[in-house]
């Protein structure tokens, strides 16, 4: 049978339609397909159609937690900010996730003299009040932060911001360290893995989901903004899977107490952690005065003990190294060993413990001060591996990365591990030379000595350190180094010591000499590591005691971790002395110290061992 005219007409204006229809889906597959993430060497790399961030879609919401620390008795509610590809909406795209949390998004206090605790009094007395600020909170809604999304938003991540408890419009109170800054961050990602507890409003029932999320979650930050992801990690959350934490305060004893002696972090003397709560506390200015009672006058007021310094169930609940049960996400740490804020002990710790757990782990130091992330190419790689599941080797990569003294941080280099495991303890002897300089020696002197020094904190560690002649410290050198020396770990010592009073500072540095103060100077020319011990704490950390003036006791503790190659040409220098004026508190100038030098000896981690000390020093 003949088709008619008006059937071929049909057949050939459908064939037409199911033409364009397939070049249509064609196209539109085409597009999709280009939308995707992109994968090269290992890394992701930035997306055309994911770049443009006037197409981004940035939403806030609040999720649900599972406590109530501001006592209105509703479970408190964490802000959080999204920022996506609006590939995510319009093509379905599910993407893995960057969170950074912090509670600095909201302002701060600022750093007046008048907010900190003044360090001019006696040790074991109490210190004047200080002045407890109010913070004014800043932003606007539905931003909370911009850090993170230029870099990771083009290369196929959703960003994720969250305020702590007790900051921003996030519900709750802060509480530096406590529970619940670790369970904050584990609803966000339980939110972020498919849990109905996000709402539109901070009071309201209205749901939302994270429909774009792969379940995928990685977290990174700096400072107080790296310690978040730890904390978070310690819970064992699902969907965690890799952390990159920048100079990270892994316990806020170790960061406000050494060796159970008061010391401040550098660069904020006087600070203590409820100084610090002040500084963040920008939450609802209708639950400050509950939280101030509850958290900062009596928990914290209770538990910090400035008057002994000792370790105690408050500060265990804030060490996170004691919370790493559950810990799994692969981590990436980074820090610097010339920070004296977050001292380089506080990474180091917690790599430790997780290589140990047997942890995908990898750690990079750098030998600048606070802050500092590792490259871009290394956290990429991180990332790529663990939250898109890319096999990109990285978990076989050298397990520490080491900035050299002369190199920019973007090119570390490759060692098996840190320590170097070349590296083996080598013990160096003292013998005397106050109040000018004595000897640092690889064998013992038969004729014991002791050497006595006055504690003065008008004079500074490095002019101390540049003194010809003076009693207020003691310093012991070693030869001058006729080849390059490298220490690599944790240096430490013995000390055998007796005070003219009851408590005392102690303060040690290890220093490179001669000292150069010149225009080219760098970080890493003077001071090699430091450490400082409180002698009433020489039997427990837990438990001081006061000293019997004239009684010598033994102290063993260790200095900060460090990586550093001393050159040919200087001498290593250990420096002895009581109060240190930019960390320690200051009390009236006279204490006496007495060290009996043939109890004391400073062990050093030596890459080579003692066959490359002494071969540099003979």
């Amino acid at each position: 049978m003949k088709k008619s005219n008006v059937q071929i007409l049909n057949s050939a204006i459908t064939g037409w339609i199911l033409f364009l229809l397939l070049l249509f889906t064609g196209v539109q597959q085409q597009l999709f397909a280009q939308a995707k993430p992109i994968f090269e060497n290992g890394e992701a790399q930035i997306v055309p159609e994911f770049k443009d961030s006037t197409k981004w879609i940035r939403h806030d919401l609040w999720v649900e937690t599972e406590f109530d620390t501001d006592g209105d008795g509703k479970k408190d509610r964490m802000h959080v900010a999204v920022t996506r590809p609006q590939q995510t909406e319009t093509e379905g795209h599910k993407l893995p996730v960057i969170y950074a949390s912090s509670p600095y998004y909201a302002g701060t206090a600022g750093n007046n003299r008048e907010f900190f605790w003044d360090v001019r009094h006696e040790l074991g007395e109490p210190g004047p009040p200080h002045v407890n600020p109010e913070v004014k909170r800043t932003g606007e809604r539905p931003i909370i932060s911009n850090t993170e999304i230029y870099i990771w938003v083009p290369r196929g991540y959703v960003v994720v911001h969250s305020s702590s408890p007790g900051t921003g419009l996030s519900q709750g109170a802060p509480t530096v360290g406590g529970q619940n800054e670790s369970l904050a961050p584990k609803a966000v990602i339980e939110w972020l893995t498919g849990k109905e507890n996000g709402y539109t409003s901070p009071d309201g029932n209205e749901k939302v989901t994270a429909f774009w999320s792969t379940g995928k979650v990685g977290m990174t930050g700096t400072s107080y903004n790296g310690t978040l992801p730890i904390a978070a990690a310690t819970t064992g959350v699902k969907g965690l899977e890799a952390i990159i934490p920048i100079a990270p305060n892994t316990s806020y004893y170790h960061y406000y107490r050494s060796n159970g002696l008061v010391r401040s972090p550098g660069g904020y003397l006087g600070e203590d952690i409820d100084v610090l709560y002040d500084f963040i506390h920008s939450g609802d200015e209708s639950k400050r005065a509950y939280n101030n009672r509850t958290v900062r006058d009596t928990e914290m007021a209770q538990g910090m003990d400035r008057i002994t310094g000792d370790y105690n169930d408050f500060w265990a609940g804030r060490d996170y190294l004691n919370q790493m049960g559950n810990f799994k996400a692969a981590l990436l740490m980074a820090h610097g060993f010339n920070d004296w804020n977050v001292m380089p002990e506080h990474s180091y710790r917690i790599y430790q413990e997780a290589r140990r757990k047997g942890v995908p782990s990898m750690i990079y130091y750098h030998q600048n001060g606070h802050g500092g992330p590792p490259p871009l190419s290394m956290m990429n790689r991180w990332f790529t591996r663990y939250l898109h599941g890319i096999e990109n080797g990285v978990e076989n990569d050298p397990k520490a990365w080491i900035v050299r003294e002369k190199d920019p941080q973007n090119k570390p280099t490759p060692y098996a591990d840190y320590p170097n495991p070349s590296a083996s303890e080598v013990t160096m002897y003292l013998t005397g030379g106050a109040p000018g300089a004595g000897t640092l020696n690889l064998q013992k002197t038969a004729t014991a000595k002791r050497e006595t020094l006055v504690d003065n904190y008008s004079f500074s560690g490095s002019a101390l350190a540049q003194a010809e002649i003076t009693e207020h410290r003691l310093m012991y050198l070693s030869p001058v180094l006729k080849e390059d020396v490298h220490i690599s770990g944790t240096a430490s010592i013995k000390i055998k010591l007796a005070s003219d009073k009851p408590a005392t500072n102690l303060s040690v540095w290890l220093v490179s000499l001669p000292w150069n103060e010149g225009r080219n100077a760098r970080i890493t020319d003077n001071i090699i590591t430091r450490g400082w011990a409180d002698p009433q704490n020489h039997s427990s950390i837990r438990k001081s005691e006061p000293l019997i003036p004239g009684k010598f006791y033994e102290l063993n503790f260790e200095l900060q971790p460090d990586d550093q190659i001393i050159p040919a040409g200087q001498q290593i220098g250990l420096m002895i002395f009581s109060s240190d004026r930019e960390f320690t508190l200051w009390p009236r100038p006279g204490t006496q110290l007495t060290i009996d030098l043939d109890g004391t000896s400073l062990t050093l981690p030596i890459v080579g061992g003692k066959e490359a000390l002494n071969r540099s020093i003979q």
